[in-house]
């Protein structure tokens, strides 16, 4: 089954806290458990505001949400507004049906067609061999380990930082009179 895809919205926060509040979800993100619907609500929002250069998308199956997946700004520095930064994460039980793949190709599009961004970021554990694979497929490289990266289940795990630089950066045709 192909999954939908579609811009996310402050009405899908009850998804969002219900998809982030999964341990084989928030164990791979650097999500808490126990999100509330009202932080999403709240995310989903300021997400949306006019200018923002930031994109947060939902896959669904059978009407129902299950993965997420955004662009965010890299950070506020002028000198990095060519850069994004990429999360995706992706319900266990539609795990491997080609849910992440989606939400990739539709993410890159838009980074590369719409908002021409230059570079690509992510971090990822280093024990999310699956992440990792569908990463690479889309071009990402890893530029490094990050030792002890985040606690996760009272251990410090180690992540790697990635990075896709944009395939064919766009240009401009010479002038003709």
């Amino acid at each position: 089954m192909t999954p939908t895809i579609r811009r996310a919205t402050p009405k899908d926060a009850a998804a969002f806290a219900r998809l982030m509040g999964d341990p084989e979800v928030y164990g791979a993100l650097l999500q808490m458990p126990y999100p509330s619907e009202e932080r999403w609500h709240t995310m989903l929002s300021e997400g949306a505001a006019p200018g923002k250069p930031d994109l947060a998308l939902v896959a669904e199956l059978d009407g129902e949400v299950v993965a997420s997946a955004g662009l965010h700004a890299a950070g506020l520095a002028l000198r990095r507004r060519h850069a994004m930064m990429l999360g995706v994460s992706v319900g266990k039980g539609a795990q491997g049906q080609g849910v992440g793949t989606a939400l990739m190709a539709a993410l890159c599009d838009y980074a590369d067609n719409w908002l021409g961004t230059l570079r690509i970021e992510l971090t990822v554990y280093t024990d999310n061999e699956r992440a990792v694979r569908l990463y690479r497929k889309f071009g990402f490289e890893v530029e490094g380990t990050l030792r002890g990266y985040a606690l996760r289940e009272g251990e410090y795990v180690d992540a790697y930082t990635m990075a896709r630089l944009h395939p064919n950066p766009p240009g401009i045709a010479p002038f003709s009179s």
